[in-house]
């Protein structure tokens, strides 16, 4: 339906106030507060644009506006001294801008607005003291009309084919402006929902919280790969476990599995439960990695990993286990005297090869003695790049790790932790080059358990 003002014939009529119909459609509207520009201050962009079209067209007065259900605000206006947001804007009523919208997005040019018949008896041609009007729509991708681009002269004018084409060129500018704005709110808004989908993807493949051990301090850490851009934001492969198995045995295990994205977190999701599943069938670290393998070339992912295992329970004397490494790096034991000594046989990493070499590696840990896996995001960190210090600081590798393990050797599981993953801050400065895992069991010097010891491992 169309209503008919003064000649003219509105897209969808008029509301009972007389003003188009358009004015509130709720499409419209919604487009006009995604814009975000509504009850905002000025900005150079907009003011240099409606600046531009006031001098090339000779006019005293440019508006950029923007228009809802009730009134024209104006995000620019040359020409007219309004420094307040209450200032800059009108009822809709009062201003051309309507038309516009009533219009469906075509152009309202008028030379002599006392005189057109379409606007001589509009309010703001003596208010506003308009001699002659010339405005092009701002629409959004769809064609909603989300207000205009306009100029005024105090007086009445012939508007040339030049200006004409300037202002509608313009228009699109300040159209094409604000779109891009939407654009990039809508990408960041998307980012940080996948963001938000990476760090609860991420903290599904860590347990909630560490499993208490009768007997044994437990803490571990997750810190993920910082990022240079919104688009690298992913989850990463790391993961650690530490559960019960059967009797009075336990187990810890950690991994890494190459690359980051959703397969990563697949692959790092089911070999978390494999070992789950695998570890109450076997007390051999080295059988229950190499049945970890079997199991990833059979989901025929092309993700290989990394990992440690280490099977352990209490004893008179404090903590015994057997570990295996499958391409990991070595763990390190922490004595209570503070030397640090590296633990267990490199083996072949998982998920390539049909066979894989492993071994069991067994260890003892005595009250006092910590036992430290982590995965290489702690043996590579290094300074954020670009930056003044890239050059000045060697990567953190194997022997600061145990250097700095070595200087908290009074501290307990929770604040070696905590002293590593500072100490590693205090490197890179606050920028992870790789998603850094660490998990500590330590036996407590004044808890030694009384277990008979005699359970498999």
């Amino acid at each position: 339906m169309a209503g008919r003002v003064a000649g003219m014939d509105f897209v969808g009529g008029l509301r009972a106030d007389g003003l188009p119909a358009a004015l509130s459609d709720p499409a419209r509207l919604a487009a006009v507060t995604a814009t975000g520009l509504l009850d905002t201050g000025p900005e150079e962009v907009f003011e240099d644009l409606a600046a531009l079209a006031a001098r090339i067209t000779g006019s005293g007065r440019a508006f950029v506006t923007l228009v809802d259900g009730d009134r024209s605000f104006w995000k620019a206006c040359v020409g007219v001294d309004a420094v307040e947001l209450a200032d800059r804007q009108n009822p809709v009523g009062q201003s051309f801008c309507y038309f516009l919208v009533g219009l469906g997005g075509q152009p309202f040019i008028v030379d002599d607005a006392a005189s057109d018949p379409r606007t001589e008896h509009h309010p703001s041609v003596g208010a506003m003291n308009i001699g002659a009007w010339a405005g092009y729509p701002l629409t959004d991708p769809e064609g909603r009309v989300l207000g205009s681009f306009c100029v005024i002269t105090d007086t009445p004018r012939s508007w040339e084919r030049a200006d004409l084409m300037t202002l509608a060129t313009l228009a699109r500018s300040v159209s094409a402006e604000i779109h891009l704005r939407q654009m990039l709110t809508s990408a960041q808004a998307a980012q940080q929902r996948s963001a938000d989908l990476a760090h609860t993807l991420q903290a599904g493949l860590l347990p909630p919280q560490l499993r208490k051990v009768p007997g044994v301090e437990a803490a571990a850490s997750y810190l993920p790969a910082s990022h240079r851009h919104y688009s690298d934001i992913e989850v990463g492969g790391d993961f650690y476990d530490l559960f019960h198995t059967h009797g009075q045995n336990y187990a810890a295990v950690l991994g890494d599995v190459c690359g980051k994205g959703v397969q990563a977190a697949q692959v790092s999701s089911m070999a978390r439960y494999t070992v789950r599943a695998d570890a109450g069938e076997t007390g051999s670290p080295a059988e229950l990695l190499d049945r970890l393998n079997t199991a990833l070339l059979a989901q025929n992912t092309s993700r290989f990993l990394t990992a440690v295992y280490t099977a352990f329970h209490r004893t008179p004397g404090g903590l015994s286990g057997t570990i295996a490494l499958a391409g990991h790096a070595p763990a390190l034991i922490r004595r209570a005297g503070g030397t640090v000594e590296p633990l267990g046989a490199m083996g072949t990493l998982l998920g390539i090869m049909d066979t894989v070499h492993l071994t069991d590696v067994p260890f003892h840990l005595s009250p006092g003695d910590l036992l430290l896996l982590y995965t290489d995001g702690a043996t590579e960190a290094r300074p954020r790049p670009g930056t003044a210090f890239e050059d000045a600081r060697a990567v953190f590798d194997d022997a600061d790790l145990a250097t700095a393990l070595a200087a908290s050797h009074t501290m307990d599981a929770a604040a070696t932790i905590t002293h590593l993953t500072s100490v590693l801050d205090a490197h890179h400065s606050g920028w992870a080059s790789d998603d850094t895992a660490l998990l500590a069991l330590r036996v407590p010097l004044a808890d030694v358990s009384t277990s008979s010891g005699d359970a498999d491992v």
